[in-house]
């Protein structure tokens, strides 16, 4: 099968389209051929092996277990394992890939009780695989800062993947949403459901005196300071990027010495978060937003794209 591989951390020229062995399914596996997939921040920091933490878990001077990139896809169920139950062939599903990564390929295999779940029925193939990653994140944060009806929260990002899925479901749950972004992005936030936005680069919303039970940082770029003097006596600030150990250890000291919270980590990828969003999106009450499609050959130019950092929602690549 064709994949894309990289053998050593560096610029997006460091991806190669090449000839891989096709994967086998275990007893409880399936295998997925994939239609499509995403270019996303978390694939370019793998690339790049930036932060440094990275190297420790992959590879200190060159990638060692995750040679092939890509999260969540969309695709259908090839074959199936001997003990598989939840799944059929032929089936359309979409998911995400675990840490091992791996969607960047023409096949994957992954065990039943992985996030893979049937497609969307009111989504195509591309716009079923811009869900799974913003959407599960965003899942995990909100719930992990209690989201409910009627509390006030600032997506900072907005515009983003993570960031439009987060924007959606905080009005989902009844939230008062303030989507911060640039001048460009202010209208999709808007068209998204924000109840207002704000263009930072016009106003400070640290300076504005308005304070947030949630203030959900989907982009790791978010003032520290600025944002807990932005909180409300408990809020919660949700730091879903930040992988830096001082920064985290700056969190921890901040929860347990004040009456505001400070989480981060890296979000669950549950099966379960996945069924939720996918009612949500034929309910209407969830949809992928696409900023550039690309073709598979094409993934070292969405890389050099998503690189920027100014990328509107997802960066779908298709691959059949």
């Amino acid at each position: 099968m064709k994949a894309i591989v990289y053998s050593e951390y560096g610029p997006p020229e460091v991806l190669q389209l090449k000839e891989v062995e096709k994967p086998v399914p275990k007893d409880n596996e399936v295998l997925i051929k994939i239609f499509a997939t995403t270019v996303t921040s978390g694939d370019c920091r793998m690339r790049k092996a930036d932060p440094f933490a990275i190297r420790i878990f992959n590879g200190l001077t060159r990638p060692r277990k995750t040679k092939i990139l890509g999260n969540e896809f969309s695709g259908e169920i090839e074959e199936v394992g001997k003990n598989v139950k939840l799944f059929r062939k032929g089936d359309q599903i979409f998911g995400q890939a675990g840490m091992n990564l791996g969607a960047h390929a023409e096949y994957i295999c992954l065990s039943e009780d992985g996030t893979i779940a049937i497609k969307p029925a009111n989504l195509n193939f591309e716009e079923a695989a811009a869900i799974p990653f913003g959407g599960n994140t965003a899942l995990h944060f909100l719930r992990k800062g209690n989201i409910s009806s009627g509390k006030k929260v600032l997506i900072y990002g907005s515009s983003g993947s993570l960031g439009t899925a987060a924007v959606q479901l905080a009005k989902y749950f009844g939230a008062e949403v303030t989507g911060l972004c640039s001048t460009a992005n202010v209208e999709l936030v808007k068209y998204l459901g924000a109840d207002k936005v704000i263009d930072y680069t016009k106003e400070d919303f640290t300076k504005n005196g308005q304070t947030y039970d949630i203030i959900f940082d989907t982009t790791g770029k978010s003032p520290f300071s600025g944002c807990l003097k932005s909180l409300k006596q408990y809020g919660v600030y949700l730091r879903a990027v930040h992988l830096a150990l001082s920064s985290n250890l700056r969190g921890l000291w901040t929860s347990l010495t004040s009456s505001k919270k400070v989480i981060g980590g890296v979000a669950s990828e549950l099966k379960e978060n996945l069924i939720f969003l996918k009612e949500l999106i034929e309910n209407g009450k969830l949809k992928p937003v696409i900023d550039r499609r690309y073709q598979f050959e094409q993934i070292p130019v969405a890389h050099r794209y998503v690189d920027k950092g100014h990328k509107k929602g997802n960066v779908v690549i298709t691959i059949i």
